[in-house]
């Protein structure tokens, strides 16, 4: 008959071992997913600037339209789009002016 080992004992032994086991483990699990939350919030950030820009770009190309639409019948040239300027990042931001009628849903 084997020898009979308490449970307790059992804890007692397996205790430090699974602290040193179960302690990198999760450290590490914790650290990957911290990583992937902040890379995908990156990710989405640029696709968020990236659609505001298209917006941007969209609606000075319709005021232009609209003004060239409205300037035309007396001969005028069209307007020109607003300049873009780049930001440090290279990303091309919004015109400073909007046009009034023109609502982005977004407060800045």
């Amino acid at each position: 008959m084997p020898p009979v080992v308490p449970p307790f004992l059992i804890g007692l032994i397996a205790a430090p071992l699974a602290k040193r086991i179960v302690k990198p483990v999760m450290r590490g699990l914790v650290k990957t997913s911290v990583g992937l939350v902040l890379e995908v919030r990156r990710a989405a950030h640029e696709a968020g600037e990236g659609l505001h820009d298209l917006a941007a770009e969209v609606t000075a190309e319709v005021v232009a339209a609209q003004q060239a639409g409205g300037d035309g019948a007396r001969g005028a040239e069209p307007a020109a789009a607003p300049a873009k300027t780049a930001s440090p990042e290279g990303h091309h931001k919004a015109p400073a002016k909007r046009p009034p009628a023109v609502a982005t849903g977004k407060a800045h």
